[in-house]
């Protein structure tokens, strides 16, 4: 046993510290990136931000609508052949989709069928709770054979060290996150994690030196966060619970006293298990927990309003692109962020 002394910090624990900008209006701030990626060297534009592959945001009509922002989404595991064909022919989503699989053998094959009737699609989103498993790191090799020119997403881990063993195994992508998500309760029930901003800075920096990339994934839950990602040098950020409560994202609306709520839930709950796998394994237990959020008004609205918050980070710290917000970034740590005298924003 050995315990790290060193402070790891989470979103909540620092802000931005504002610096001197040339810059006459947010609207000047360009928030795309240009990458090329390690292993496919295929060329991505877009905004960099990513809708997970969770139960209410990672599904086609959110894809719709992300891909018209050039925001990209992860779909779920779940989406068969049929509903993945009806988006094939719109060739604006081959950049703007992940298919996403797990490891098991049936999941391997549903995404094997879909690629080989619709090969054009370019990410592919590995996705596993644990990605600290010489099993994993086996299974993204086995992918990297086989789809040598795909870009690979893969994760999610929270050190340097794997992150450049998936690198290393062919991931493009890594991604970076454990416990930190809005539904997830692994940390409670594992005491297992890493807090984000921390594992975020570590984990690029590892990244970045074997020319690799990855996604923040899980712990925003504004628009400030979403920049403090990139300004710890996140090259994508991906969004569940900001992104979830909207029409697009399905699901069964619940109206009490006159307040329409949709359900949200973790993707390792027992909600998830019950409607994908038939239940819970006796052997394991829920790590994610279901919420009733309010029905939040447009996806668009959402859209511009995380947008708006990146952009005008950018114009506190001098940083005209996001490409530059990581290098004009100084945190300052905190315990207090914000004034909450009439309530939580």
């Amino acid at each position: 046993m050995r315990i790290e002394e060193e402070i790891k910090l989470d979103y909540s624990d620092v802000l931005f510290r504002p610096k001197r900008s040339t810059l006459k209006s947010r609207k000047d701030v360009d928030l795309n990136r240009k990458y090329t990626f390690k292993h496919s060297r295929s060329l991505w534009k877009g905004i960099p931000i990513i809708a997970s592959n969770m139960d209410g945001v990672g599904e086609i009509d959110v894809a719709k609508k992300l891909t018209s922002h050039k925001l990209m989404t992860a779909l779920t595991k779940q989406h068969d052949i049929n509903q993945i064909g009806t988006i094939y022919k719109k060739n604006t989503f081959f950049d703007s989709i992940a298919l996403s699989c797990g490891t098991s053998k049936d999941s391997y094959n549903r995404l094997n069928s879909i690629l080989k009737k619709y090969p054009k699609f370019k990410f592919i989103c590995i996705d596993v709770a644990n990605g600290y498993s010489e099993n994993f790191s086996n299974f993204v090799s086995e992918v990297r054979k086989k789809y040598p020119k795909k870009t690979i997403i893969a994760g999610n881990v929270v050190t340097a060290d794997m992150t450049q063993e998936l690198v290393l195994s062919g991931a493009d992508i890594v991604k970076v996150g454990i416990g930190p998500g809005s539904v997830c309760t692994t940390r409670i029930q594992t005491g297992v994690g890493y807090p984000q901003l921390s594992a975020v800075m570590e984990c690029a920096d590892a990244a970045h030196g074997l020319g690799a990339h990855i996604i923040a994934d899980g712990g925003c839950t504004c628009p400030g966060d979403v920049a403090k990602g990139f300004g710890a040098g996140a090259d994508f950020v991906m969004l569940g619970g900001m992104l979830a409560g909207h029409k697009e994202g399905g699901g069964d609306i619940i109206e009490e006293k006159g307040i329409k709520y949709i359900e949200f839930y973790g993707s390792s709950s027992e909600e998830a298990n019950e409607k994908h796998y038939g239940g819970l394994a006796n052997y394991r237990s829920s790590e994610g927990k279901k919420v009733k959020i309010r029905m939040k008004n447009s996806l668009d609205s959402t859209i511009r309003d995380i947008l708006g918050g990146v952009r005008s980070s950018c114009t506190y710290v001098g940083a005209a692109s996001l490409k530059q917000l990581s290098k004009c970034t100084t945190f300052v740590r905190v315990n207090n962020q914000y004034n909450d005298t009439f309530g939580k924003v």
